[in-house]
């Protein structure tokens, strides 16, 4: 059974804080607050708990378009290769916020997404999942909980949250009610800046 986990936006408790990051270092999959939908997530370092969130997501892990939950932008040399002044200019002037940036992945990558040539960079405005990432100490890999085809409610109250993943994770996190409009995804791989999904973050920034 899942546990559920009183977390605070404004002032995220280090107590709480730790238990969920011990719980991703041993290998536990959670559910969590973002600056958009909920996401579901394990410690990136963790193949079988990555494993476990591919086969819930119904994908082969080497293909699945999973984000990285990062920090800050420090974290960003550790997966994505060297970038260009205008692309650091749109990350700095829009992170944290609601926007997944496509990025070309580095030879750093772990094993399982060695093959992949980009990566979806996430920095969420959200202190929670940001001082869950920082106590961790490395990226969290994550998927929305959202169904593309319909707006329910389970997607956005963390009791409901719970009651539907009770089997499948470890910990929900429950930071009050989230949205359910995801994350603006952008390629910035491409010679111009690519919408690839309009979601919460302005289009304006382009």
């Amino acid at each position: 059974m899942a546990e559920l986990i009183r977390i605070y936006e404004e002032n995220p408790n280090p107590k709480e804080v730790k238990r969920v990051v011990e719980a991703l270092r041993d290998g536990a999959l959670i559910i969590y607050p973002t600056d958009t939908v909920y996401g579901l997530g394990c410690d990136i370092t963790n193949n079988a708990a990555l494993e476990r969130i591919a086969q819930l997501r119904g994908v082969k892990l080497e293909k699945a378009n999973f984000s990285f939950i990062c920090e800050n932008l420090s974290n960003l040399s550790d997966y994505v290769r060297q970038i260009d002044n205008q692309t650091f200019k749109i990350l700095k002037r829009n992170l944290p916020g609601p926007y997944t940036f496509i990025l070309p992945g580095n030879n750093n990558l772990p094993s399982v997404f060695r093959k992949k040539k980009t990566v979806g960079i996430r920095i969420p405005d959200n202190n929670i999942c940001r001082a869950l990432v920082g106590g961790l100490g490395n990226p969290i890999v994550s998927t929305s909980i959202r169904d593309d085809d319909e707006v329910l409610e389970y997607t956005t109250d963390p009791e409901l949250i719970l009651e539907k993943w009770d089997k499948h994770v470890e910990i929900v996190v429950d930071g009050g009610y989230g949205d359910n409009i995801p994350s603006t995804v952008i390629d910035l791989t491409t010679p111009e800046p690519e919408v690839i999904r309009e979601g919460k973050g302005s289009l304006e920034i382009l």
